[in-house]
């Protein structure tokens, strides 16, 4: 039994993976379990609804104090930035919304952004086995993760050189807000935006009020996390805000442990609406064990010259990765006048990431070094010319430097000399665009815009936009979006050494399409009960994937088509008598097309559901518990002219849950409890190769088990 559970005295089961009769045994016994709560939920939201209808909402009259609690909010009048690059009321955006505030980051047991976002609507979150330094993508509607730009203040930080944001990396303490807002932002984001943009903001300092807060805590698995956080002004319109983490993992299996290390910085010069400056930095460093799939059942150890390259646990014990990423963005924003608001934003950007690979069947590997440096500048005018109408004309610039460094390795681990390479290049990039948008009456409003975009590697994309919205209501939205994208090849498409296994293709082009959706958001009952449904249809065509050439050489090309449609429900009930409910489900009909068939899309589930209750006890503790369920997932493998899937990932329930109590006004006690089903279950498939046999497998990427985690933080 691991360490962590004994010093809690939780009588918790191992991590071990079990056995094909076991699992099954248990998968149905957690099946049944599930059916059984989600009973309890459904009974019980009926059971409020009717209350609600047959006696005359006495559930809320009877609760009219409630009306002050933290999560009473007017939905359809909160402000988003994101979505038009100007604050507007979420009743006036045509585009899908999620807004998460630091009350929700707070409550939820989620412990990385990925987990946070996991499952809301249109939401799925990917991760390669759950270990401690795997990344985690954000992928929505059934789009990649390249296709989803995740921002923090205003620059993007999806790595260069991959596309994919890895939300693994960023710190939840630092974060007072996120906006996701799903559909085509290509216009006013420019590449990547296809899916939705993600835009995180920091926390800054208040006039009038001094931020501290320091926090320990430890956990089964070898975990422990350090963090502080202060913010305050120090003058009457200076102010600063920072944070700093440490967290340690040894991981669920071999070879998974996380060493993680950030610190950020926000400095605030606040002279109203004359003048605001912000200068916001950070810096994050990681070392971290890949220990890749889990060897077929009936795997042994294996070393080669006294060194253990594999065990029954994790195909690599060896290799490792290493990441220095910086960022650094100034905005600075000015409304000299009622109808004139100007923006700029200036951003730099440091990624390195850093692999150290080896190969089971030589002892050989080598040692990678990709380095990216990004410069960004952005400035944005919005004139309100008169009432109801608005014009918003911008440019960004962005300039990459992109830098491949390899090392090769002697099968005893060591540099073999003269084996360096280098290979360097050069991206830039300008995007001119323009949003209109006018409401000639309270009831409707509409929105056209559009992004010429030069790229110094495929040439120009011209990317229109269209929205509307309509009002029958102050409390309904009827919303309808629809807009061209475009996603520009990553310098590792276009520029990676040609090697014995793997070259890039600088002839790439872009893969474009379009993005329609549909949607309707409703409040009720005086903002008790907030209900939302959209409908989605995109596609894509000259889609980039890598694949082995007529040499078996592995290349990127421009090859397949892929499309997706689907629907999106959400509601949320509360609070009243202290509780809040909420339930969101995303169907989703994905498909990928290449010169041979139509299938289903690879590793995209049609269902995804999540259930979350929040209980707020008049004694200071705060309960919540999430419930998730993700559906089966198909996998080809390399065959392109097939149908049927070569295997599948079996669909999963997992539930979260977080206790927190509050004592002396300061203390805060919590315990968090991830996956407390215990349930096996996989995230992706790879291959396995048995260097005593040469023979090749099928194995998975297992995700983790049962884990628990307690923590004091003083706050002031």
């Amino acid at each position: 039994m691991d360490t962590g559970f004994r010093l809690l005295n939780f009588p918790l089961a191992s991590f071990s993976r079990e056995s094909n009769a076991n699992k099954a045994d248990r998968s149905d016994k957690v099946w049944r379990f599930s059916q059984k709560i989600f009973s309890v939920v459904a009974r019980y939201l009926w059971l409020q609804l009717g209350l609600v209808v047959v006696l005359g909402l006495p559930a809320i009259t009877m609760a009219e104090e409630d009306m002050d609690h933290p999560g009473a909010v007017n939905v359809l009048d909160e402000v988003v930035v994101t979505a038009t690059k100007t604050e507007e009321k979420r009743k006036d955006i045509s585009s899908s919304v999620i807004i998460i505030d630091a009350l929700d980051i707070e409550e939820s047991p989620a412990k990385t952004l990925g987990e946070l976002l996991a499952n809301d609507p249109g939401i799925d979150w990917r991760t390669r086995g759950d270990y401690g330094g795997a990344r985690q993508e954000i992928q929505i509607r059934g789009m990649g993760g390249n296709a989803t730009q995740i921002r923090v203040n205003g620059v993007e930080i999806n790595s260069p050189s991959l596309g994919v944001a890895d939300v693994n990396r960023i710190p939840l303490n630092n974060i007072e807000r996120i906006e996701v807002v799903k559909g085509s932002g290509s216009v006013l984001y420019g590449s990547g935006a296809m899916a939705g943009t993600i835009n995180i903001i920091t926390k800054k300092p208040e006039k009038e009020r001094t931020d501290l807060k320091a926090s320990a805590g430890g956990g089964s698995q070898g975990t422990y996390r350090l963090a502080l956080e202060q913010g305050m002004f120090a003058t009457d319109d200076f102010g600063y805000y920072l944070t700093a983490n440490r967290y340690r993992t040894l991981g669920f299996r071999s070879n998974s442990d996380l060493s993680h290390n950030d610190a950020s910085l926000n400095l605030v010069f606040d002279r109203g609406d004359i003048l605001n400056v912000s200068l916001y930095g950070d810096y994050i460093y990681r070392d971290y064990g890949i220990p890749g799939v889990q060897p077929p059942e009936g795997t042994q150890s294996y070393s080669i010259n006294g060194t253990e390259f594999f065990n029954t646990e994790s195909a690599s014990l060896l290799d490792r990765g290493r990441d220095n990423d910086a960022h650094g963005v100034l905005n600075i924003r000015s409304r000299p006048t009622d109808w004139v608001d100007l923006k700029f934003r200036g951003d730099y950007t440091y990624m390195q990431q850093y692999n150290y690979s080896r190969y089971s069947f030589s002892g050989e590997g080598a040692r990678t070094w990709v380095t990216n440096k990004v410069i960004g500048a952005e400035l944005d005018v919005d004139f309100e010319p008169f009432e109801g109408a608005n014009l918003l004309v911008g440019s960004e610039y962005k300039h990459y430097d992109w830098e491949n460094k390899t090392t090769d390795l002697n099968s005893f681990g060591a540099d073999v000399p003269g084996s360096t390479s280098e290979t360097s290049n050069t991206l830039r990039t300008l995007g001119v665009y323009a949003e209109a948008q006018y409401r000639p009456c309270r009831y409707v409003k509409g929105i056209a815009g559009i992004r010429h975009e030069d790229n110094s590697q495929f040439g120009t994309q011209d990317l229109p936009r269209f929205g509307l919205i309509v009002n029958p209501m102050e409390s309904t939205a009827v919303k309808f979006n629809y807009g061209k994208h475009f996603l520009a090849p990553t310098p590792n498409d276009l520029y990676w050494p040609a090697g014995p296994y793997t070259q890039g293709n600088p002839d790439l082009k872009p893969e474009t399409g379009w993005h329609f959706d549909a949607g309707v958001e409703q409040e009720l009952f005086e903002n008790r009960w907030f209900v939302s449904a959209a409908y989605f249809n995109w596609n894509l065509k000259d889609k980039i994937l890598w694949g082995p050439d007529s040499n078996w050489v592995w290349t990127p090309q421009n090859l397949d088509k892929a499309s997706a449609d689907g629907f999106e429900l959400g509601t949320r009930i509360g609070p009243f008598y202290d509780t809040t409910f909420s339930l969101d489900y995303t169907y989703t009909n994905g498909e990928e097309e290449n010169q041979y068939v139509t299938r289903r899309a690879s590793y995209t589930p049609k269902n995804l559901f999540k259930g979350d209750l929040t209980y707020w006890a008049p004694f200071g503790l705060t309960a919540r518990a999430t419930v998730r369920y993700v559906g089966d997932r198909v996998y080809y493998g390399t065959d392109q002219t097939t149908t049927e899937p070569q295997d599948t990932l079996d669909s999963y329930v997992t539930l979260d849950m977080r206790l927190e109590q509050r004592l002396f006004e300061n203390w805060l006690f919590s315990l968090e409890g991830n996956n407390l089903f215990n349930k096996s279950y996989d995230t992706y498939f790879g291959s396995f190769t048995d260097p005593t046999t040469w023979q090749t497998s099928s194995a998975k990427y297992p995700g983790s088990g049962r884990s628990v985690f307690f923590q004091v933080a003083y706050e002031f």
